[in-house]
C-alpha cells in the first residue's frame, strides 16, 4: 500500500482487481477545499487511458511489476518460449499477450516481458527491429524513391508497405510500434 503522496510516474496500481501504470500525476491545492491528486493511468493490457483523481494523502494499492530482459527462443504451437537472460528460465507466454508484436519478433531477439505474480502481462518489443523482405513484387521502370509504395511480406509472415525501390531478399529496418518502414540496412 502506498498514499497518493507516494505516486510518480511508471508506479502501477492495482484498482478493482486491475492493473493501471501511472503516466502523468499533478498535485493540486486549491484555495478553498482539500488537497488532491490529478492522474492520467494506462492500462497494464488493454492500453485504455482515463484520468483518475484522488484525495491527497488516499491509500492506494500498488502492483509489482517486474520487467525482465528475455530472449524469444521459438514458437511452440499457439504459444511463445522465451529465456530470462539472467536466470536461463524458460516461460511459455500465450500468443494473446504477445499479440502483434509476433508480427516483428525473430527467433533470438531480445525483449522485455512484464511479469505479475509469475503472469506475463505484455511483452515489450525494442522500437525498431532489422528483417528481411521475404517477398515483394518487383518495381516498375522509372520508379524512384520518392514514390509510391508496394506490400511486401517479412520473414515473420507479416505485412508492410516499402518503397518502390526494395526488392525481395533486402534487409530493412522497420519501428515496431507502427510497422513504418525506417530504411535499409546495409549488409
Amino acid at each position: 500500500m502506498a498514499t497518493t503522496n507516494d505516486l510518480k510516474n511508471g508506479l502501477v496500481l492495482n484498482l478493482e482487481g486491475q492493473l493501471w501504470t501511472v503516466t502523468a500525476f499533478q498535485h493540486v491545492k486549491p484555495g478553498k477545499g482539500g488537497a488532491f491528486v490529478r492522474t492520467t493511468l494506462k492500462h497494464v493490457l488493454t492500453g485504455k487511458v482515463v484520468d483518475k483523481t484522488f484525495n491527497a494523502g488516499t491509500k492506494v494499492d500498488t502492483a509489482t511489476v517486474d520487467r525482465r530482459n528475455m530472449t524469444y527462443l521459438y514458437k511452440d504451437g499457439q504459444d511463445f518460449v522465451f529465456m530470462d537472460a539472467d536466470t536461463y528460465d524458460q516461460i511459455t507466454v500465450p500468443s494473446e499477450t504477445v499479440a502483434d508484436n509476433a508480427n516483428y519478433m525473430l527467433e533470438n531477439t531480445e525483449v522485455q516481458v512484464a511479469v505479475h505474480n509469475e503472469v506475463p502481462l505484455y511483452v515489450e518489443l525494442p522500437t525498431s527491429v532489422e528483417i528481411l523482405i521475404q517477398h515483394t513484387d518487383p518495381g516498375l521502370q522509372g520508379d524512384r524513391s520518392t514514390g509510391g509504395t508496394k506490400p511486401a511480406t517479412l520473414e515473420t509472415g507479416a505485412e508492410i508497405q516499402v518503397p518502390l525501390f526494395l526488392s525481395t531478399g533486402e534487409k530493412i529496418k522497420v519501428d515496431t510500434r507502427d510497422g513504418r518502414y525506417l530504411g535499409r540496412v546495409s549488409s
